[in-house]
C-alpha cells in the first residue's frame, strides 16, 4: 500500500483538512511495495485529502473507526505467487481483518445490534447477538471459503487469553463476516492460517488504520475498481453529545456504472470512451461489502440496531443497490456501557441515549459510512492477481478532474 499526505490538493469541495491526522497518517504509513501490486502505482490519498469533503460533520483525529476509545483494528495481508492458478497454491491475494471493541471484551461485554441488507453471504454470530444483545469477542473480517479457518483463530486466540472457555465458563460463537475474493486469489486454497489471525488480533492497535488493499481487503473489488478496507469517523459537537461514530467497511461490491461520489456519477463519466458491460455471468456473484459501526454513545441493542440499518443509505449515496447475488451485513456495537460476563447482582445499571437525542448519530453513521467506501477506493492500489487478472484503482486525477468539471457546469 501506499499513501501520503504531505501534498495538498487542489480543493474539489472547499473544507479545512484535519492537519493532525494527516501528519500522523503521512509518518505512520510509508511507501510499501509487494509481489502482485502495481509497481508504478500513484501515491495514493483519502477522499478528504483529494478535497472530497461528506457531510456536515467534523471527523475524529484519525477519521477512522479507531476514534472510537479503546477500539482497535489489525490487519494480516498475504500476497505472494503469481501467474495461472494453481488451486490450493496460489497465487495468493487475501488476508485477514480484525476489530476488537475493547479491552476485555469477554468479561465487559458491548450492546451490538446488526442488519442484513442482503443475505447473499455470512457473518457468524449473529444469532447469539440479536439474542443476548450484546458482543463479547472481536470481529474478523475475510474471504468466503476461509470463515472455518478464522473462526478456529479467534477461538484459538480467546481461548490462550480465557483458559476456562468450554471448561469452567461459556462456550463461544465468533463473529466471522466474509466477502468473495476470487476473482484475485487462489480462495480454495483457504491461505488465511489460524497462526495468521492470532498474529492480526495480537497486532491490533488504535489510531490511524491501513486501507485499500490490506488483510480482508487485499483481494477485493468495489465499482470495477480495486476495493477493500476503507474506514471514516464523524464527532458530534458538545450540544449534540461529543458523541464518536466510527466506521470500517470491506468493500467488494458494486459495478462500474453505479458509482457516485458526492452526488457526482463518476462511474458513468470515468470512462466513456471504453463502456464497461461489466456482465455477470452464471455462476459469479455480485460481490459483497461488510460494515462494522463503533461508537462511544450509550445505545442499547435495538438503537444499535437502527443504526446498523442507516449505515445502508451511505452505502447508498456511493451507488450501491444490494443487488440478488450481494451479501451486505452491517454490525453496530457501543462501547458506553459494560455489560458484566457473570453479574455478581441481580440486576446492573445501564446508561441510555432517549431516542429523541438519536438524530444526530443516525446522520453520521450515514456520512461515515458514505465516506469509507470512497477511502476504501482512493487508497486501493492496483493489483494483479491470478490469471494475470488486473484489478485497476482508481485513478485519482481523473476522479478530481471529473468532479470538478461537474462544479464548473
Amino acid at each position: 500500500m501506499r499513501s501520503r499526505s504531505s501534498d495538498v490538493p487542489c480543493p474539489i469541495r472547499f473544507a479545512l483538512r484535519s492537519s493532525v491526522a494527516s501528519a500522523v497518517w503521512c509518518v505512520l504509513f510509508a511507501v510499501h511495495v509487494s509481489a502482485g501490486m502495481d509497481e508504478a502505482a500513484d501515491v495514493r490519498q483519502r477522499a478528504r485529502e483529494l478535497g472530497i469533503v461528506v457531510g456536515q460533520y467534523q471527523t475524529g483525529p484519525f477519521n477512522a473507526i479507531t476514534d472510537v476509545a479503546g477500539v482497535k483494528v489489525g490487519h494480516r495481508t498475504l500476497v505472494r505467487g503469481e501467474g495461472p492458478l494453481k488451486p490450493g497454491e496460489g497465487p495468493v491475494r487475501t488476508g485477514v481483518t480484525v476489530i476488537i471493541p475493547r479491552e476485555d471484551v469477554w468479561h465487559k461485554k458491548v450492546p451490538a445490534g446488526s442488519f442484513v441488507l442482503n443475505g447473499t453471504g455470512e457473518m457468524t454470530g449473529l444469532s447469539w447477538i440479536a439474542e443476548s444483545g450484546f458482543l463479547e469477542y472481536p470481529i474478523a473480517l475475510t474471504n468466503t471459503l476461509n470463515v472455518p479457518r478464522v473462526a478456529n483463530g479467534v477461538i484459538s486466540w480467546m481461548i490462550k487469553r480465557y483458559p476456562a472457555i468450554g471448561i469452567s465458563d461459556d462456550t463461544l460463537t465468533p463473529v466471522v463476516a466474509e466477502c468473495d475474493d476470487g476473482r484475485l486469489n487462489d480462495i480454495q486454497g483457504r491461505h488465511v492460517s489460524e497462526e495468521d489471525v492470532v498474529a492480526a488480533l495480537d497486532g491490533a492497535e488504535g489510531g490511524p488504520v491501513q486501507e485499500g488493499a490490506v488483510g480482508a481487503g487485499t483481494g477485493m473489488i468495489a465499482y470495477g475498481f480495486k476495493g477493500g478496507i476503507g474506514t471514516s469517523s464523524r464527532k458530534l459537537p458538545p450540544q449534540e453529545g461529543s458523541y464518536t461514530v466510527g466506521v470500517l467497511v470491506n468493500a467488494n461490491h458494486g459495478r462500474r456504472h453505479e458509482l457516485v461520489v458526492n452526488g457526482v456519477p463518476v462511474g458513468r463519466l470515468y470512462d466513456l470512451s471504453q463502456p464497461r458491460a461489466e456482465n455477470v455471468q452464471p455462476g459469479q456473484n455480485e460481490g459483497s461489502i461488510i460494515i462494522v459501526i463503533a461508537t462511544d454513545a450509550p445505545l442499547d441493542s435495538r438503537q444499535l440496531g437502527r443504526l446498523a440499518k442507516r449505515a445502508a443509505l451511505g452505502l447508498a449515496r456511493t451507488g450501491a443497490t444490494a443487488r440478488h447475488g450481494s451479501g451486505d451485513f452491517i454490525l453496530a456495537f457501543s462501547t458506553a456501557n459494560v455489560i458484566p460476563h457473570y453479574p455478581q447482582e441481580p440486576t446492573y445499571t445501564l446508561t441510555h441515549l432517549a431516542d429523541v437525542y438519536l438524530n444526530p448519530l443516525i446522520t453520521a453513521t450515514v456520512e461515515a459510512t458514505e465516506e469509507a467506501v470512497l477511502n476504501a477506493l482512493t487508497m486501493a492500489t492496483t493489483t494483479v492477481g491470478r490469471d494475470g487478472y488486473r484489478a485497476e484503482a482508481i485513478d485519482l486525477d481523473r476522479l478530481k478532474d471529473i468532479l470538478s468539471d461537474t462544479i464548473r457546469r
